[in-house]
Parts: C-alpha cells; sequence; structure tokens
C-alpha cells in the first residue's frame, strides 16, 4: 500500500466506507458504478450484474492496483486515501493470466504481481479453474485456461487437461510444469466458490438491503 494512502488513513481514522461503487469482473477489469448499484440485492445474482464502466486511466489504474486488500472478513476493497472503496467480485479477488518468457511460464495477476505458489486448485462445474495463491484466491483468465490446463501434470506425468476429457473426477496432487511442488486438485459447484476460497462477492450486502 502506498505510503501516502497509509499516512491518509491515520490522519483521517473515521471516513465512512463505500458500497456498491466498484466492481471487478471476470475478466479482471475494474468497473466504476456511477449509481452506487453494484449491490444491490438483486444486482448480486449473477445473471443481473450491473456491468458499470471500465476504468481506463492507466494512472488510476495503478493506484488501484496497489493498494487493494482484503479485511478480516474475507472483503475486498481499494484503499483510496483514508477511505475503503469495497468491491464486488465478480468471480473472485484475483484474475491471474499466464505470462511466458524464455525460461520460465508463471501466473501473474490482474495487479500485476507474479504469483509466487499455489496451495490448491479446485474446478468447478461451469469449467472454471481457481487457484487457492500466496497472494489471495484467484480464477484463471478463460483465455488462459486451456494452456494453463495443459500444463498442469498428473503425478504419473499425464496432462490435466487429456485427464479431464478422459472424464477425471476424483481429487488429485497436480504439478505445474516447471515447478517442483505439487497441489491437490478438487472439485466443486459455481455456488460453492467463494465460501471454500473464504471471499465475499458482495460486501456488506446485508448494510446494503436494510
Amino acid at each position: 500500500m502506498d505510503p501516502q494512502v497509509i499516512a491518509a488513513m491515520a490522519r483521517w481514522p473515521d471516513v465512512p466506507d463505500v458500497y456498491g461503487w466498484l466492481s471487478l469482473s471476470e475478466r479482471g477489469e475494474w468497473r466504476l458504478h456511477p449509481q452506487g448499484d453494484a449491490l444491490l440485492p438483486e444486482h448480486c445474482v449473477p445473471d443481473a450484474l450491473s456491468a458499470g464502466e471500465a476504468i481506463t486511466s492507466p494512472a488510476i489504474l495503478q493506484f488501484m492496483n496497489r493498494n487493494y486488500a482484503a479485511d478480516a472478513a474475507g472483503q475486498w476493497y481499494f484503499q483510496n486515501g483514508p477511505q475503503r472503496v469495497y468491491v464486488r467480485l465478480d468471480a473472485a479477488p484475483y484474475i491471474v493470466h499466464t505470462v511466458q518468457d524464455a525460461t520460465s511460464s508463471r501466473l501473474r495477476t490482474h495487479t500485476g504481481h507474479d504469483v509466487a505458489s499455489v496451495s490448491a486448485w479446485w474446478l468447478d462445474d461451469s469449467g472454471k479453474l481457481y487457484a487457492l495463491t500466496d497472494l489471495g484466491p484467484a480464477l484463471i483468465s478463460g483465455r488462459d485456461l486451456a494452456d494453463l490446463l495443459a500444463r498442469l501434470r498428473l503425478a504419473d506425468g499425464t496432462s490435466l487437461l487429456e485427464a479431464l476429457d478422459s472424464g477425471l473426477t476424483d481429487e488429485q496432487l497436480i504439478q505445474w510444469t516447471g515447478e517442483n511442488t505439487t497441489a491437490p486438485l478438487r472439485f466443486c459447484s459455481a455456488s460453492e466458490v467463494a465460501a471454500i476460497l473464504d471471499f465475499v462477492p458482495c460486501p456488506a450486502l446485508s448494510r446494503i438491503a436494510s
């Protein structure tokens, strides 16, 4: 978190939190909701999400990415100076992409941080792949999913993608190509993801509804 933000929090500790103005899309896009409608009850139903407006300023995006965190309840927020702006999560706290260079392949979050480790993977019944990373819960970006599945291997060296095509449904230990550690892959329903990965998709919804 930026030093000036930390200083502002100390100087003005009683600034009220803000809800309903910001969301993070499944593609890792920060989106503004000028009507404050991101967290209305009907908008926390997946088929009725308020899309909001894309935030495109590079300077603002970098500032948001540097000052993004979670509270003790698993609610994620952007610390805008002394004020917390809570975020509706359309998929997960982080959206990660695969990054390939001459010597390695790695995962990088929508905030620009490289993932150091993955302790568990979950594949839901809609075909989305989630990871519990050292940075927090993450969804693998849809555009990178096939590439990553091809790089994940079972203990016997079989490609996870091939195993899934053959009907794999049991928990497995899997390894990411190029890494020396393994982590379990588990299966779940889409409705269980937030509870399993311990994050709140719609922060303070009860407060908005009351």
